[in-house]
C-alpha cells in the first residue's frame, strides 16, 4: 500500500510543479502580497515540487525529500490563504466551501509525505 500511495504522490507532486511551468498564471495570483518576486516563487516552488515528486522514487534520497515536501506544504500553507482571501472561481463559480476544505489536506499532505518516505519495514 506505501509503494501505491508513494507513487501517488509523487506523480501528483511532478504533475503541478510542471504546472507551476507550463501554467505559472493561477499560481502567481494566490502568492501572498508581502513576497517579492511572485513569478520566481512559483518556479521556485515548482522545481522543489518536481524534485521532492522524484526523490520520493529513488531509495537513497527518499527521507531527504519527504522532509523537503513537508517543509514545501508548510511553505505554501499562505498561498492556499491567499485564494480564500481572493475566492476565485473554480469551474466557473465562487467556491468558497472548496477553499475552505482544501486548507485541511495541508496537514494530510504532511502526514503522506513523512510516511511514504519512512523504509518500508
Amino acid at each position: 500500500m506505501k509503494r501505491l500511495v508513494r507513487g501517488l504522490l509523487a506523480s501528483f507532486m511532478v504533475l503541478v510543479g510542471v504546472l507551476h511551468f507550463t501554467n505559472p498564471k493561477p499560481f502567481i495570483k494566490i502568492v501572498p502580497p508581502s513576497l517579492p518576486r511572485p513569478r520566481s516563487m512559483v518556479y521556485l516552488s515548482g522545481l522543489f515540487e518536481i524534485l521532492g515528486g522524484l526523490g520520493l522514487l529513488l531509495p537513497g534520497v527518499r527521507r531527504k525529500a519527504g522532509l523537503g515536501l513537508m517543509a514545501l506544504y508548510l511553505a505554501v500553507f499562505p498561498a492556499n490563504i491567499q485564494m480564500l482571501k481572493q475566492n476565485p472561481r473554480l469551474f466557473g463559480k465562487q467556491r468558497p466551501l472548496l477553499l475552505w476544505l482544501r486548507l485541511p489536506f495541508q496537514p494530510l499532505l504532511i502526514w503522506l509525505a513523512w510516511w511514504v518516505s519512512r523504509d518500508e519495514a
